[in-house]
């Protein structure tokens, strides 16, 4: 599943406009205008080749998008004294999917329960201890790396919460 797949889906499961997409990116710190977030929205199969006009969406922008979205559904926050301002950056090591699942948790203000029940919507049957591991940080020893099924999943089941069908 590639970056620009989960912006689609998140982009369909929360209905999100064109110009919100922009300033989701804007608050996460990435400047881009509607025509470039229109080209990373493009859908593109595998054994297609991409049009000239299609932006891939790296690891950095999926990033600054989830942080933007972060603010976006929360509002902006005033740092601690000491405290960065922003959310913190993701370590190299952590796969984007895991990423995804941590700050689509923190956006929404998502228990670990409520996870729960959205992935069981989507069709994925996990236990707390497996959904922990997920959401560890990558240095840790329990770490668990989320494939791509279970991301598909997640945002299948975020599609059957937030978006009326």
């Amino acid at each position: 599943m590639t970056n620009n797949d989960i912006l689609i889906r998140l982009r369909y499961a929360f209905d999100i406009k064109n110009t919100e997409m922009v300033k989701i990116f804007n608050l996460g710190g990435m400047n881009y205008t509607k025509e470039e977030v229109l080209n990373m929205l493009i859908k593109v199969n595998d054994d297609e080749e991409a049009p000239e006009e299609y932006i891939k969406c790296n690891d950095k922008m999926l990033e600054g998008f989830l942080n933007g979205f972060i603010t976006f559904k929360r509002g902006p926050q005033k740092p601690k004294p000491g405290q960065p301002e922003g959310p913190p950056a993701v370590s190299g090591k952590e796969s984007p999917n895991n990423m995804l699942l941590k700050k689509v948790k923190i956006a929404l203000a998502l228990t670990s329960e409520e996870m729960l029940d959205i992935l069981y919507d989507g069709g994925v049957s996990v236990s707390k201890g497996e959904l922990g591991a997920i959401l560890r940080n990558p240095s840790h020893r329990n770490y668990k790396e989320c494939g791509d099924r279970f991301v598909r999943n997640f945002l299948r089941g975020l599609t059957y919460k937030y978006r009326e069908l």
